[in-house]
């Protein structure tokens, strides 16, 4: 099975914050997709305490050591559809 990205507005270039499309001048969810999409072009790869969902929160692998920069086993990204 091939893992590709999908054409939906999460990849869209087009994409603002709050989930608004530039493109269209709406709110929009990752559901939607449109016949305008424009893949964004480059995805962050960028996974380190400060991008983790966990940091500082209660469930933190590691919140004596947790810091800028540093990643660990347990890393999960903030953004999670």
């Amino acid at each position: 099975m091939a893992i590709k990205l999908a054409h939906n507005c999460i990849n869209c270039d087009q994409l603002k914050d709050n989930n608004f499309c530039n493109k269209h001048q709406v709110h929009v969810s990752a559901e939607y997709t449109c016949d305008s999409f424009e893949m964004k072009a480059a995805l962050k790869d960028d996974r380190n305490c400060i991008t983790c969902k966990r940091y500082e929160e209660s469930d933190c692998a590691n919140p004596k050591t947790a810091a800028p920069g540093m990643l660990c086993a347990s890393w999960a990204p903030q953004a999670q559809a």
